[in-house]
């Protein structure tokens, strides 16, 4: 069974950074993948970051390019999201998930999210 369990968020000012972190199970990240989205309140869902499967690479949204930065650790079956120089657009419950896409409707493995709250 594919679990994954978002944590890590929580209130920050503008220029701040936080670590959030996802446990996982139930899948390889080498053969899934790994993602993070996030969705703010009468939002639509927006791609943060993901690793693709097999060949690893990495993406980024454009919002979030050169500030933010996705890292796993196999070993531990864990993943993480390094949020720095945090804005309040970034405001946004947080989702870590499983593989990689650029459809979000795509990801069926996502867990509760972690809420980041990001003051001026």
């Amino acid at each position: 069974e594919v679990q994954l369990q978002a944590s890590g968020g929580g209130w920050v000012q503008a220029g701040g950074s936080l670590r959030l972190s996802c446990a996982a199970s139930g899948f390889t990240f080498e053969e899934w993948g790994i993602g993070w989205f996030r969705q703010a309140p009468g939002m639509e869902r927006e791609g943060v970051s993901c690793i693709t499967s097999h060949d690893g690479l990495t993406y980024y949204g454009n919002s979030v390019k050169g500030r933010f930065t996705i890292a796993s650790d196999n070993a531990k079956n864990a993943f993480y999201l390094q949020m720095n120089s945090l804005k309040p657009e970034d405001t946004a419950v947080y989702y870590c998930a499983a593989g990689c896409y650029a459809d979000l409707h795509e990801y069926d493995y996502f867990g509760q999210g972690t809420l980041v709250t990001v003051s001026s």
